[in-house]
């Protein structure tokens, strides 16, 4: 007769914990909701304050991808009991003379298993363009622009340029979403 594997009731019970590599609160929301539409079971997600290691606005792929990878290494060197690490950054890049901005993930687990994924892109308008190229953060040239204060821990560009049709926690949501593929599909990867 065969009978069912048993059950480890206590690790299905205990609560896994999330470490964000920031403290802005979209990221932290994006990467809870998307942890919780992802699996089964009781996630607590944290942000933690760590350093990229790029530049205050990651130009180009290469280095926005370079951030969010040292965002979840670092928060994984800081609290190092999480089950899992991630690093959202975001960037922008040129395109056929036209500025885009976009995001990395990375996800992290304790068995060095990692997730990556880039959200959908989208084009700024000159204005913001203009003051990004003479050395201000995307979020900051939001705000100047379109007379806000502190939009990046908001609806950041894509939600003002979308009048809020796209939000910008699930814009970051389905990035996350995206880079548990290798977790959510384990014997694949």
């Amino acid at each position: 007769m065969n009978f069912p594997k048993r059950r480890n009731i206590e690790e299905e019970l205990r609560q896994k914990l999330i470490i964000v590599g920031s403290k802005n609160p979209v990221k932290i929301s994006s990467t809870d909701t998307a942890f919780h539409q992802a699996f089964a079971g009781s996630f607590l997600v944290e942000g933690l304050n760590v350093g990229s290691g790029v530049s205050e606005q990651p130009y180009g792929d290469a280095e926005t991808f370079e951030g969010a990878m040292n965002r979840a290494k670092n928060a994984k060197a800081v609290f190092p009991e999480a089950d899992y690490w991630v690093g959202i950054e975001g960037g922008v890049d040129l395109v056929a003379g036209e500025m885009q901005a976009f995001a990395w993930v990375v996800v992290l687990d304790k068995s060095e298993k990692i997730g990556k994924s880039k959200t959908s892109t989208f084009f700024l308008p000159k204005a913001i363009v203009d003051l990004v190229e003479s050395g201000m953060e995307l979020g900051e040239a939001d705000d100047k622009v379109f007379e806000r204060t502190n939009s990046k821990q908001g609806n950041g560009a894509v939600g003002i340029l979308t009048n809020g049709a796209v939000d910008r926690k699930e814009y970051y949501q389905q990035a996350v979403i995206l880079a548990l593929i290798p977790f959510i599909k384990e014997d694949l990867f």
